[in-house]
Order: structure tokens, then C-alpha cells, then sequence
């Protein structure tokens, strides 16, 4: 399942703490260190998105084949990639910055990691906590980003003009066309244009600012972003993450302490404590063989991220880019109605992440194409209705489908 979901990106500047991001979300064993650079290829791992299961509504104990289920928690498998980090200028080559933004390509929305406690310089120094505004660091990750899309729509700009003047060309197919390779589709070309007002204007009556905003408007539609405001265990972020959060909104911006979410997920995995990712607290389960320094250490996640902030945020965020920003939601098909198992006899063996909107006849084609091609109707199996092939799904529903033909097992 993982192979056919959206991908997600880890972004930002350098030294502001996206390695342990990364390796909070997939407990890989990549590099942390607090110096540029530390990631010099994009680090690709799986994380696990965590959804209500809907076994114990159903009163079964099921047993999933493409996720895993962990006292009525799913967890979904889905790619995440680390990209190094960016520095200003890096839209030129700067600091092996084009490398870096073509590997962007590949993601289909972006986290942007943020240093909330303003404890490195725009160049990914360490410095004085506070003395560093992260809006501003913000703006520049972004800017790099506008002004490299820029370029290439620039580069060959007059051709572009030339192919919708004389050659008859549509001017949201060819803009696509030539950004196509980062996912663009004309729908976000269609909303760009609307969005910054350039519907209906002649190409060659664009002018150089134009061309950045609608570079940067179409990126907003085609990769949407969240915020990570990392280091929120520090208590210069208080201030710094309410400002974030006033200039771009409450529901993109979420405080995080990705330091914290990974001590507290390796202490789990030894045993130490009791902790699910994404929970607002965690039991000890072994005082005797914490180590004061550990003891101090759980002392203060709880003190400073648990307790101010509900949550370490690094689950929260990861939940936020797709389901919110790229309107996912969670459906359970099963083969048979009655006792909610495959043909294999595994119970809710499945849970599938779909755009809102899918149909049902849709969904038949997400399994399997010849699911699709003999669909005759699907059942509602709470509601023991039939739906047609135009239905559209609902979250968490669980779903039968009826076809002329019967899959053969694997």
C-alpha cells in the first residue's frame, strides 16, 4: 500500500532538527547531528498514520494484512522523505540547493520543519535561542522554492507565450505541461490563476512578478504545506509559535518537539514506558531501571511539551498533511458482508486511504482492475444497503463489493 500513497516531504532549513523528525516518525537510524549538511541524500522511511479502527464497533478482533492494529489503532504505513536542508540562495545552486529542490519533485504535500525557538541563523548556525525570527525563516524557504518554479517557467517563457498566441495552445494545459513534473495538474493551474488574478490575462502581459506569484500560488495547490514548529519544548517558542500560528493560520501550524517524541518512542521500545505516538502522556513502566538522567529527562518532556502542548505534535502533523491538507480518508473493504473478512478469512484485512470523493465503483478499481471492470454494486455494511457505482464513500466506512467476477487468491 505504501508504493500507491501520497508521499510527503520533510523540508527546511538546515540544522533545525528535521533528521530527528525523521527519525522520530520512522525509528530508522539516520544521522543527528547539530551541523549543515547531515543530510546529504534524501532519507526515505515509512511512518504510520494513526486511525480510529472500527473492530471494536464491529465487536472483532481483527487481523490486517496492509496495517497494523494496536488496541483499536490503526497504524498505516506511508512514505515519508527527509530532504537536507536549504539555505538561502539555494534556488542558484547555493549549497547543492537545485539538487535538493529537484528531489522535492517527488512529494506530493510538505512538512516544513521550523525552528519555533529561533536557535539558528538563516544560514543553519546555532545561536542565541530568540535571536533568530522563524516567520522569516518561513518566507525564505518559501521564497527559494517560488523563485526556483519561477526559473523554469522563465527559461523558456517566450516559447511558452508563442505556443498559446499562434499555436492555439491552451494556457492552463501548457502551464501544466511544463510543470508537470512536480505534480502540477491543470485543476491547480485553473485555481492558481483564479487565485492571483491572472484568469483571462494574455501570457505576455505577465510580468516577472506575476510569473512569481503564480509560481508560488500554484505550489500552494499542487504540494500543500503544514508547519512543524519544532524545538516547542523550549520556552522561547511559546511567543514564536502564536505568532506562526497568526500568520498562517491555527490549522498549518503545529507545535512540535520532535527531540521529545523520539526519546519517548525509544524508551517504549525498551520497555521503559508505556506510550503510543501522538498520546498526550505515558506510564513508567520500569522505575527501576530508569537512570536519573533519564528520570530528569522524561520529567521535563512531560513538563514542557506534554503538559503546555498535549502532545510531542510529530504524530499530530503527520495525521494533519494527509488528512487534512490532502483529504484523505480511512475505508475497509471486505469481501464478505456477513463475517467482514477476505477471501482468505482475515477479519477488516484492510483499510484503505482515499481522496474524498471516491466512489465505490472507484474504490473497486483501487484493489483490484478486474474488481472494477465486473462491478455490479457495492453493499454498506453497517446499513445492509446497496450502493451504486456513483456512491460516494464516507470515513471509516466499510464497504462490500459485488462483482461478475471473483478475484483468485495470490
Amino acid at each position: 500500500m505504501v508504493s500507491t500513497m501520497p508521499e510527503v516531504a520533510l523540508i527546511g532549513k538546515t540544522n533545525v532538527g528535521k533528521s530527528t523528525m525523521f527519525a522520530a516518525l520512522t525509528m530508522l537510524p539516520v544521522r543527528i547531528e547539530a551541523r549543515p549538511f547531515t543530510t546529504i541524500k534524501p532519507n526515505v522511511g515509512v511512518a504510520y498514520l494513526k486511525v480510529k479502527c472500527v473492530c471494536k464497533e464491529f465487536g472483532v478482533k481483527d487481523n490486517p494484512k496492509n496495517s497494523l492494529c494496536i488496541d483499536g489503532v490503526r497504524y498505516v504505513p506511508v512514505k515519508v522523505i527527509d530532504l537536507a536542508g536549504l539555505i538561502p540562495g539555494a534556488h542558484e545552486g547555493r549549497g547543492l540547493g537545485n539538487k535538493f529542490l529537484d528531489e522535492m519533485r517527488m512529494a506530493d504535500a510538505l512538512i516544513h520543519v521550523v525552528d519555533a525557538a529561533g536557535s539558528t541563523d538563516a544560514e543553519g548556525r546555532p545561536c542565541p535561542p530568540g535571536s533568530y525570527d522563524p516567520l522569516l525563516e518561513v518566507e525564505a524557504i518559501e521564497r527559494e522554492v517560488v523563485l526556483w518554479v519561477s526559473g523554469m517557467l522563465r527559461r523558456d517563457w517566450a516559447k511558452t507565450t508563442r505556443l498559446v498566441e499562434h499555436g492555439g495552445a491552451d494556457v492552463s494545459k501548457i502551464l501544466a505541461t511544463r510543470l508537470s513534473g512536480l505534480g502540477v495538474m491543470e485543476s491547480h493551474v485553473d485555481k492558481a490563476m483564479e487565485k492571483a488574478g491572472l484568469s483571462g490575462r494574455k501570457l505576455r502581459d505577465w510580468s516577472a512578478d506575476d510569473v512569481e506569484l503564480f509560481a508560488a500560488t500554484v505550489m500552494k495547490e499542487a504540494k500543500p504545506m503544514v508547519i512543524a514548529a519544532n524545538k516547542a519544548d523550549m520556552p522561547q517558542s511559546i511567543d514564536n509559535i502564536k505568532r506562526l500560528k497568526e500568520r498562517y493560520g491555527d490549522e498549518n501550524v503545529v507545535p512540535c518537539s520532535a527531540e521529545a517524541e523520539l526519546a519517548l518512542r525509544r524508551a517504549s521500545e525498551k520497555g521503559l514506558i508505556s506510550y503510543t505516538p501522538g498520546d498526550s502522556t505515558f506510564t513508567v513502566l520500569r522505575e527501576d531501571l530508569l537512570t536519573p538522567q533519564q528520570r530528569r529527562a522524561l520529567e521535563s518532556i512531560k513538563e514542557r511539551v506534554l503538559d503546555v502542548w498535549g502532545s510531542t505534535g510529530v504524530q499530530e502533523v503527520l495525521n494533519r498533511v494527509y488528512f487534512d491538507k490532502l483529504g484523505l480518508i480511512p475505508v475497509y473493504p471486505v469481501a464478505d458482508a456477513s463475517s467482514l473478512t477476505d477471501s482468505e478469512g482475515n477479519v477488516l484485512p484492510d483499510v484503505y486511504l482515499v481522496p474524498r470523493g471516491t466512489t465505490v465503483k472507484q474504490l473497486a478499481y483501487m484493489i483490484h482492475t478486474e474488481l472494477g471492470e465486473s462491478f455490479i454494486y457495492a453493499v454498506d455494511v453497517r446499513k445492509k444497503t446497496k450502493l451504486g457505482e456513483n456512491t460516494v464513500l464516507k470515513e471509516n466506512d466499510v464497504i462490500s463489493i459485488v462483482a461478475a467476477k471473483k478475484l483468485k487468491r495470490k
